[in-house]
């Protein structure tokens, strides 16, 4: 996958517990936890927002892009 999820990375320098992040943005812990693993195809605006606003941080900060080498 050529987007890497970071916010793994946001949560351990922003102290903040997969529970907590998900009672603050409202959004299930399943949800949440299949995000933080790159598990998803996508992402809404209005979750990546929530998420940068609970974090104090950016998209870029969440997201990177990885390109693949063949």
């Amino acid at each position: 996958m050529a987007i890497q999820v970071n916010l793994d990375v946001m949560m351990v320098k922003r102290k903040m517990s997969l529970t907590e992040l998900s009672r603050r943005i409202g959004i299930s812990m399943t949800n949440l936890s299949l995000l933080k693993t790159g598990k998803v195809k996508g992402m809404r605006f209005s979750t990546l927002e929530a998420i940068c606003a609970e974090l104090d941080c950016q998209p870029g900060d969440i997201l990177e892009y990885i390109p693949d080498f063949v």
